[in-house]
């Protein structure tokens, strides 16, 4: 009864006015992005950010507005992935493996219907899962200590690189880089200045709103630039849009399992929905076996990474609101978003603000439903759009950083140290350098240093302090699993790629 009673309180924020107007803009500005190659839920959250607080939305209208936009954006990755072969962002990389190989069949229309589905059923689903978790999770919060939360930022660290990274040691160097830069400002416990260098701008530290945008908006456009060219434009033809009931009905049984999947591997801090579609699509290849086409235009292999990273999308939320600790990289955005609001994500949160949570899982409901309605009869729209020339794209990506972050400081200098953060970053992808544990390092760095004080506070300085509970020793024993297994489980999951890739040549 007291889950229904919130539910209500969720649904009565969630269907005014000014609510529904944010979801349904959220989604359909979020499907674009999410169609755009390159750009993903993480930049577009992160461009977005300045202009919520541009419009003066409270906390309940911004977290709905860019939730719905993350949502959107994990729905709109593939369309780009099953029409041009070139992932809208990396969840939706598995997604090309079968999802071209049907556009290339004079099936598109039916890849991008059966993909939509599959994402509406992840997300609906994991959704539910987030409201019957997410409370029971806060309740064990409690149990956290000092100990136990450093072990848990410490997890969220070593797992970030997680499966899908590249280098596990460049993403290391990119955590210890926004610890780094997290220690910039005056000392918690001192009151000491350190890293400052005299700057009084840096005083309060680096405004992590500031670091975001820069690392990973104004760092796209210089990518994008040098990639793509400033006329760049990328046109494509759906010549009919039909609804495969066959597909649909053979691919339900892959789109729960994957949506258990995702959810799993979602709500393990900094796993993400890249881990949940890899692992959604390695399951469904295994069972279906000798008898499966994987990678030649299955539509389970369409339906599964779609199910499993948006599923995985639902369940990154629930770390982040229960515990502090980001999922993924772009709740680690939107945990950004509840600090610079002045709202701490934790087990208080359900006590003190029900409206804030409930008011976001009642809007992730409807955002389900307006993406499923948005994405089967309108999909042919969000394919033209694809074609909006980037002088008139990036632009507008640029105004509203500048004008968002100016807004929200009005500081000279932020600007000046957004655009040096965003010439950082595109050094770092030059590189190959991941940028999402630097974002994590700034928004957790002083979290976990503050962690590590009180514990050795209370223990006197004994340092094995920080194993003495249970909790404590799984999550350290979790968090060395974390960081060694992908060594080793990398190239089992690349596997398929491989595979089709062979087959495709």
């Amino acid at each position: 009864m007291e889950l229904l009673s919130n539910l209500a309180l969720g649904f009565s924020v969630a269907l005014t006015p000014m609510t529904l107007v944010l979801a349904v803009v959220g989604c359909f500005l979020g499907t674009i992005i999410g169609a755009l190659p390159g750009l993903g839920p993480s930049n577009g959250v992160a461009i977005l950010i300045p202009l919520s607080f541009s419009l003066g939305l409270d906390a309940t209208s911004a977290l709905v507005l860019l939730t719905s936009v993350y949502y959107g954006a994990m729905y709109g990755g593939r369309i780009s992935s099953i029409l041009l072969n070139i992932p809208g962002d990396e969840p939706a990389l598995m997604t090309t493996l079968d999802g071209y190989p049907m556009a290339r069949a004079g099936r598109a229309g039916d890849a991008l219907v059966l993909s939509g589905v599959a994402s509406f059923v992840g997300g609906f689903f994991a959704t539910i899962g987030m409201m019957v978790l997410a409370p029971l999770l806060a309740r064990a919060a409690y149990y956290f200590g000092p100990s136990e939360y450093f072990a848990l930022y410490l997890l969220a660290f070593t797992t970030l690189g997680g499966i899908t990274s590249k280098n596990q040691a460049k993403a290391l160097i990119a955590a210890c880089i926004g610890l780094g830069i997290a220690m910039i400002g005056m000392d918690n416990t001192t009151g000491m200045p350190r890293f400052t260098y005299g700057n009084m701008h840096l005083m309060d530290g680096v405004d992590f709103l500031v670091a975001i945008v820069g690392l990973f908006a104004i760092a796209e456009v210089f990518f994008f630039i040098e990639n793509h060219g400033l006329n760049s434009a990328i046109g494509v033809k759906v010549d009919k849009v039909t609804i495969p009931v066959k597909d649909i009905v053979r691919s339900g049984w892959t789109m729960i399992r994957s949506t258990i999947i995702g959810f799993v591997a979602g709500v393990l801090p900094g796993a993400g929905a890249s881990l949940g579609s890899f692992m959604a699509y390695g399951a469904e290849k295994s069972i279906a076996g000798a008898s499966g086409n994987f990678g030649n235009g299955d539509p389970r292999g369409v339906a599964a990474p779609e199910a499993g990273n948006n599923a995985a999308a639902a369940g990154a939320l629930v770390p982040m609101l229960t515990l502090g600790v980001p999922g993924s990289g772009t709740t680690a955005v939107l945990l950004a978003l509840l600090m610079t609001l002045n709202i701490t994500p934790g087990p208080t949160l359900f006590a003190d603000r029900p409206e804030v949570v409930w008011g976001l899982i009642a809007s992730l409901f409807i955002a389900n439903f307006v993406l499923l309605i948005m994405n089967v009869p309108m999909v042919k729209i969000f394919v033209k759009i694809l074609s909006v020339p980037a002088y008139v794209l990036l632009p507008g990506v640029t105004m509203i950083s500048f004008v968002g972050i100016y807004s929200l400081t009005g500081s000279y200098f932020d600007l000046l140290l957004m655009i040096a953060f965003g010439a950082f970053g595109y050094f770092l992808r030059k590189l190959d350098v991941p940028t999402v544990p630097i974002i994590m390092g700034i928004l957790l760095g002083n979290h976990m240093e503050d962690s590590l004080r009180r514990a050795m506070v209370i223990s006197g300085g004994d340092w094995t302090h920080l194993f003495n509970s249970p909790i404590s020793i799984v999550l350290w024993i979790a968090a060395i699993g974390g960081f060694v297994a992908p060594l080793f489980l990398r190239r089992v999951i690349k596997r398929p790629v491989q595979h089709a890739m062979d087959v495709e040549d």
